[in-house]
C-alpha cells in the first residue's frame, strides 16, 4: 500500500500563489503517472496536471501558464505551484500515483488538501 500526503493548502487571494506538497511512501521515480487532480463542490473530479507515463507532463486548459507541476526524487514529493490563482480554481485538490509491475496496476490517491481562493 503506499500512501500519498498532500500539504500546502489554504487560503489565497485571487492573484496570489500557494505550492502544494505530495510526498510518496514509495519511489517515485518508479511511477508510471503522477499527478495532481481537483474537485469543486457539485463538480467532477478533473485532472489540474500530471507527469505522463512518456516523461512529459500535461496541464488542463484552464490551468496552462499558471500552475507548474514538478518532482523532486530524493524526497519522493510532487509538487504543484499555483500562481495567478482565480476563484474557480477553489477545490480540494487530490495527488494521484500510478505504479505497474508484475502483479498489475496500482492506483493511489491522497486524502486531499482544500484549496479556497477568496478576498
Amino acid at each position: 500500500q503506499v500512501q500519498l500526503v498532500e500539504s500546502g493548502g489554504g487560503l489565497a487571494q485571487p492573484g496570489g500563489s500557494l505550492r502544494l506538497s505530495c510526498a510518496a511512501s514509495r519511489s517515485i521515480f518508479s511511477a508510471n503517472v503522477m499527478g495532481w487532480y481537483r474537485q469543486a463542490p457539485g463538480k467532477e473530479r478533473e485532472l489540474v496536471a500530471v507527469f505522463t507515463s512518456g516523461g512529459g507532463t500535461s496541464y488542463a486548459d484552464s490551468v496552462k501558464g499558471r500552475f507548474t507541476i514538478s518532482r523532486n526524487y530524493a524526497q519522493n514529493t510532487v509538487y504543484l505551484q499555483m500562481n495567478r490563482v482565480r476563484s474557480e480554481d477553489t477545490a480540494v485538490y487530490y495527488c494521484n500515483g500510478l505504479w505497474t509491475d508484475f502483479r498489475g496496476r496500482h492506483e493511489y490517491w491522497g486524502q486531499g488538501t482544500q484549496v479556497t481562493v477568496s478576498s
